[in-house]
This record gives structure tokens, C-alpha cells and sequence, in this order.
């Protein structure tokens, strides 16, 4: 029997047989390879360089990243994108553009990242004159959105910030306490079910700006206020509506015209908007608060504020709202062009014709006759009947008093529904109302 020291001579004088052998047929590059073995040296080493260069090239690539080195993967993404834009998409491509839109050809026009562009239906006169007015003003926070109510085309967007210049870019698509533009909500789920109208007189108790339910109730007997829906909703009492969302609507049926109206879910799936809150109340008095609109948080955007006037302009049909006109790829081929989209149908167009009568009284003997009369009393405006709502509450994102304004009008022929929200700090510059009674002169004039 063989030892591991017998086995392993043999292997080696095997090993010795078979290298004699082929000896001659690989002279040429043995000799070769010896020669090479210093340039072998320099190879490995390089190649070692490489093998450590690709291993970190993860951490190298995010450390240096710029705009240069992403330049080909975000260009080949939004090219795929380009073509398969829906309202969503779309708007969402607007939005990233617009800070960069500069009027051409009378419209205002955005370059794309990718080449292209999108064109705007933005109203030059309503915008230069917003923009100036919360200039003029330094208003520490204000924004504006106008929409056309048939079609939901945006007609103007202004974002503007003296103390924070940096929130001006995302402003308009965050959400804020919306406070008595509520009363909206609550007034229509009212009127849908069909146990008041306009002119029911309503009785409450406590005063019109009273943020307590427990000076609202009636009491027994008489001794009460009274007052129609309709002068209730222009003088935005608090008492009425808070009493009406308790007692004749109920909190789910609140809460289903909440939803009608777009409240927690998105406005515009894919759009930057973000989606507007009407947490379900806790209590009785919180569902008197929430139909006054005391609730802080019952937010919207302002894009979602504008929405719901257009709604009631346009007979309770809520349309989608389009911040690009049109889009063009780096050929210029047309790629989207905004089409009038349905989101859903609030009301009927009946008690979309009673809110109309409501919401005049605002500017008629309402919280806006200021802003829309002159100190004689004679309105400005006068040949243009206005539909509106305000709302004023004190919130703390940003901190200050946040004064809304929302609008349509003509109210025979519905062409401009808007919204405005001005948070002022301790010292008022000026109030939503009179940012809205600007825009309307200027689309009207």
C-alpha cells in the first residue's frame, strides 16, 4: 500500500512529463510572458485601481452628484412622461415650471428641463395687479388663485411672501384653515335636503361672531334672534350655521358633502395639491363649530377654495382644475392641450342657484360691502353681479390672522371664480376682500 509521500513523487514526475512536453509548443510564450511579467506588475495595479473605482463609483456618484452627471436619466424619464400626460401629470409638470414662465407671444410660456414648454391661460392684467397689490401692501403671506369656472383653467397664480420669500415656491398648494368658507358646505347640504331655503328665518342666540355653542341655543319662549339664510350667510353669523349643522343637517350628512366637495381625498390625483381635511367631529359642539367654520382643521388650498366657488358657478358641477393650456416637446409637437374634465357633481343645479342668492348678500349688505362700495355707498363694480364668501380665523402655519376671500362672478354668466388668503401679523396691511375686489376690477375693466 502506498504512503501520501509515494503518491506525491508520482504526481510530480507526472506534472514534469506533461511541462517537457509541451514545452516546445509554448516556448514563444513562456518567453513572452517573462518578459511581460514587470508590465504585469503595472496591470494588475491599474486594474486594482479600477475593481476599488467601480466598487465605490454608489458613493462617489451621490457625493458629486450634479446636475450635469442626472441630466440623461431625468431627460429620458419626463420625455416617457411627455407622452402619456394626463390632468394630473400635467399640472404637476406646470407647477415645477412656472416659476420660470416669462411672458412670449401674449401668453406666458415655461421652458422644460427637456426642452419644450408649457403655455399658461394665465390673465396678464389679474396678474400683474395681484402681484402688486401684495407687493405694495407687504403682506407677509398671501396668495391668489383664479380659475375659469366651465372649463377649470387656471387664470392666475400669485404667491407671495415679504418675511419668507422661500415659501412663495409651495404656498399655494398647502393646506389652511379654512374657516367660514365652510359655511359653503354647510349651507348646501341644508338646501339638498330640502328643509330650508334661502329665506327661513333662523333663530340664534349670542353674537354674530360668538365662537361658543353654548350661547348659540334657542331658548324656549322666545327672547331670540332671528334672521333668513341667506343675510346670515353674506353677515357669515356664526350662531346660525353652527346651529343649522347640528340641528337640520346632522355630522354625517356633513360629512358626505364634505367629501362632494372634495374635502379628504385628493383634488387632483398626480397634481402637487395637497389634499384638503374635514377630520368627522367628536361631539355635538364640535359639529356646531365645524359647520360655523371654527374648526382649525378643517383646511384647504387655495386652488381647492377657488375650486369649490367654481363649483357653484357652474351649477354644482366641479371641475378639474388645468394649470397648463397646452404642452409642446423639444420638436414642438403638441403633446397635451387641457380639455374641460368633470371631477365629480356637488348639488343640483337648483340649490347651486340657491347658494348664488345666498353668497350675494356678501357684497350686497355682507362682511364685504366695505371693499365693494365707496364711501357714498355706491358700488363699485356696479354693471358686475358678485357672488362671494369670507372667512377670517388665526393660525399658527404660518402664524398670524388668515383673512379668505372667494368669488365668482359674473353670476348670470359665470367667467372668473377666485380665492384669496392674506395672513397678516400684528399689524394689518390689508384684507383678502379688497385683494379679490382688485382682481375682479382688473379682469373686468
Amino acid at each position: 500500500m502506498q504512503d501520501f509521500k509515494d503518491i506525491d513523487k508520482q504526481n510530480r514526475s507526472k506534472r514534469s512529463i506533461r511541462a517537457k512536453r509541451l514545452e516546445g509548443r509554448n516556448a514563444f510564450k513562456t518567453i513572452q510572458d517573462d518578459d511581460d511579467k514587470p508590465r504585469k506588475k503595472r496591470y494588475g495595479i491599474v486594474l486594482g485601481v479600477i475593481a476599488a473605482l467601480l466598487a465605490s463609483y454608489p458613493i462617489i456618484s451621490v457625493l458629486n452628484s450634479s446636475p450635469a452627471k442626472t441630466a440623461t436619466p431625468t431627460a429620458a424619464a419626463e420625455t416617457v412622461s411627455l407622452k402619456n400626460l394626463d390632468q394630473g401629470s400635467a399640472f404637476r409638470l406646470a407647477a415645477e415650471a412656472y416659476p420660470k414662465a416669462q411672458p412670449q407671444g401674449g401668453s406666458l410660456v415655461a421652458p422644460l428641463p427637456q426642452g419644450g414648454q408649457v403655455v399658461y391661460a394665465i390673465n396678464e392684467d389679474v396678474q400683474k395687479r395681484v402681484e402688486k397689490v401684495l407687493s405694495d401692501y407687504k403682506v407677509p403671506y398671501g396668495l391668489f388663485v383664479a380659475m375659469e369656472p366651465r372649463t377649470g383653467r387656471i387664470l392666475a397664480m400669485v404667491s407671495h411672501s415679504s418675511v419668507e420669500p422661500a415659501w412663495e415656491k409651495d404656498g399655494s398648494y398647502h393646506l389652511y384653515p379654512l374657516a367660514s368658507l365652510f359655511k359653503i358646505v354647510t349651507a348646501t347640504a341644508a338646501l339638498e335636503s330640502k328643509k330650508v331655503t334661502p329665506e327661513t328665518p333662523f333663530a340664534f342666540n349670542g353674537r354674530l361672531t360668538s365662537e361658543s355653542p353654548k350661547y348659540w341655543r334657542v331658548r324656549p319662549g322666545g327672547g331670540n334672534q332671528q334672521m333668513p339664510l341667506a343675510v346670515a350667510m353674506g353677515k357669515s353669523v356664526n350662531p346660525v350655521y353652527g346651529r343649522l349643522a347640528g340641528e337640520v343637517v346632522g355630522r354625517d350628512p356633513l360629512l358626505l358633502y364634505a367629501g362632494r366637495y372634495g374635502f379628504n381625498q385628493a383634488l387632483l390625483p398626480g397634481a402637487p395639491i395637497m389634499s384638503s381635511t374635514a377630520p368627522a367631529p367628536s361631539s355635538e359642539n364640535e359639529l356646531m363649530r365645524m359647520g360655523a367654520g371654527l374648526n382649525r382643521e378643517v383646511k384647504a388650498s387655495p386652488f381647492h377654495a377657488a375650486a369649490m366657488m367654481a363649483a357653484v358657478a357652474n351649477g354644482g358641477v366641479m371641475m378639474a382644475p388645468g394649470f397648463a393650456k397646452e404642452i409642446r416637446d423639444a420638436k414642438g409637437n403638441l403633446v397635451f392641450t387641457h380639455k374641460p374634465q368633470a371631477l365629480r357633481t356637488v348639488m343640483t343645479p337648483e340649490t347651486a342657484a340657491s347658494m348664488a342668492r345666498m353668497l350675494s348678500t356678501t357684497v350686497q349688505s355682507g362682511t364685504s360691502r366695505r371693499a365693494f362700495h365707496d364711501r357714498k355707498g355706491r358700488r363699485m363694480l356696479a354693471s358686475v353681479s358678485i357672488a362671494a364668501k369670507t372667512g377670517s380665523i388665526d393660525g399658527t402655519d404660518p402664524a398670524g390672522h388668515y383673512s379668505w376671500f372667494a368669488a365668482y362672478a359674473p353670476m348670470e354668466d359665470p367667467q372668473i371664480a377666485l380665492a384669496a388668503l392674506v395672513v397678516n401679523g400684528n399689524k394689518w396691511r390689508i384684507k383678502a376682500t379688497s385683494v379679490g375686489e382688485q382682481a375682479l376690477e382688473a379682469f373686468f375693466r
